[in-house]
């Protein structure tokens, strides 16, 4: 079993660097037009391109649009430019990521913001693990970037397909240090699920046992009392 939860472990880690994949320089180097404006958050050209009718859902390579190239570069002004002139903010790109979970990777929770605000959705399935953004920043130890995502609604017991929930990685994956014992307080105050186990039926407050992260068993545990 052990065994078993180690290599689920490793293979996750290792796509998560893989699929979370910002534009390379040479991609950089070959932008036109949106793609271009967008990662030099020149907004004078975004408007001259959309007044023009230049494509918002245009792809790169990657399959990237402006507003994933906007969002990398953590270009807020470009991205609400693209976002008002109709870019589609629920779009994936290669890696199978939205803003929302690109910015969420990225710890950028005013990025993050100002995509909800512009109809970028907090329940989007994403990344190559069936995952959500909660899921991702709760493993990263992201505590303000899961506090708005919970209050933008997100989902607290989604299931990835390796069967953990934000609160499972919140656990497994962190490091039991303040920012996953931020996060692990925000869930489950949240209301999450608290026994929602692993594949093997292990739950968040067993693995918090076994890890010796007893701030974090303390929360868990207060909470179903």
């Amino acid at each position: 079993m052990l065994r078993n939860f180690m290599m689920m472990v490793f293979l996750f880690l290792t796509s998560v660097a893989y699929a979370q994949t910002a534009p390379s320089l040479s991609q950089i180097e070959k932008y036109t037009g949106l793609h271009k404006a967008a990662n030099e958050n020149d907004l004078a050209t975004i408007a001259k391109l959309i007044s023009n009718s230049a494509d918002l859902e245009a792809r790169d390579g990657s399959q990237r649009t402006p507003i994933h190239v906007a969002a990398f570069a953590s270009n807020d002004e470009a991205l609400i430019a693209l976002a008002k002139a109709g870019a589609n903010m629920n779009a994936l790109e290669d890696g199978v990521y939205d803003v929302v979970t690109i910015a969420a990777v990225a710890n950028d929770p005013e990025l993050m913001s100002v995509a909800l605000k512009h109809g970028n959705r907090a329940d989007l399935v994403t990344s190559v693990y069936d995952g959500t953004a909660l899921i991702a920043a709760a493993h990263l130890g992201h505590a303000e970037v899961v506090r708005r995502l919970i209050k933008a609604g997100a989902p607290l017991d989604h299931i990835n397909n390796l069967n953990w929930t934000a609160l499972i990685e919140a656990v497994v994956l962190g490091d039991g240090g303040p920012n996953h014992v931020a996060i692990v307080k925000a869930l489950v105050d949240a209301g999450a699920d608290i026994p929602i186990g692993d594949r093997d039926g292990v739950t968040p407050l067993a693995h918090a046992e076994g890890r010796g992260y007893k701030e974090i068993a303390d929360l868990i545990r207060g909470s179903q009392n």
